[in-house]
């Protein structure tokens, strides 16, 4: 069987990186000051939204009117103190390394801005093998829609029929179905597990627990 043309495009949080326990310690750390007892259960709700995009569900939820710009800067400051310890995923770590070895075409597309993507890589290891980022906030819209996988796939010279996305969450998901890109779903919750993921060309519904290098790279190469 013939080895077809390839690029991968990542998702970062909760799909390369364990950030989303980090990510939401720091929106509760911002939010206390604001008097909003944000919980896991709350925020599990909003998995897969962008920065500022989370911020803004979070804010309708308790229906306040947030001040963006302060929440944003708040959470930042927060998360950068947690950042550089930001567990790997280890089975998306192993593939990642596996297609860089082998020539293929690589860029993370990501809600969070470029400079902590590059951070983030560069804690796990994989800032030299993954050197193509693009950020939400070089687009027009976030996910669910496709604009920042498009983006990737423009900056990589790749056609987006060439591309597989790899997504933790149903919004990225949807934004890579949006893009006519091949997604490679490993939800981050899967109990329960979002009906919507049955719409993954490949879905791992055990998690990244249960993600295998070995099966998902051979999937990605040889259709």
């Amino acid at each position: 069987m013939a080895t077809r043309q390839l690029a991968v495009l990542w998702d970062l949080d909760g799909t390369l990186i364990d950030s989303e326990p980090l990510l939401f310690e720091a929106e509760r750390q911002m939010l206390v000051g604001y008097g909003i007892d944000l919980t896991a259960e709350i925020k599990s709700q909003f998995v897969g939204l962008g920065g500022t995009e989370v911020l803004q569900a979070i804010a309708d939820h308790f229906e306040v009117v947030p001040d963006l710009p302060a929440w944003t800067r708040g959470k930042v400051e927060a998360y950068l103190q947690l950042l550089d310890s930001v567990p790997a995923c280890e089975p998306t770590v192993e593939l990642a390394r596996r297609l860089g070895g082998t020539g293929v075409p690589q860029a993370v597309a990501s809600g969070s801005p470029v400079w902590i993507i590059e951070r983030a890589l560069k804690a796990i290891g994989l800032d030299e093998v993954i050197t193509t980022h693009v950020s939400v906030d070089q687009v027009a819209a976030g996910k669910p829609a496709p604009d920042v996988f498009l983006h990737a796939a423009g900056v990589l010279g790749v056609a987006p029929s060439d591309c597989v996305v790899v997504e933790d969450a149903v919004p990225g998901m949807q934004a890579g179905k949006a893009a006519g890109m091949r997604v490679l779903a490993i939800p981050y919750i899967t109990d329960p597990l979002d009906p919507a993921f049955e719409q993954a060309d490949y879905l791992v519904p055990g998690g990244m627990a249960a993600a295998d290098p070995d099966a998902m790279f051979a999937w990605m190469t040889h259709q």
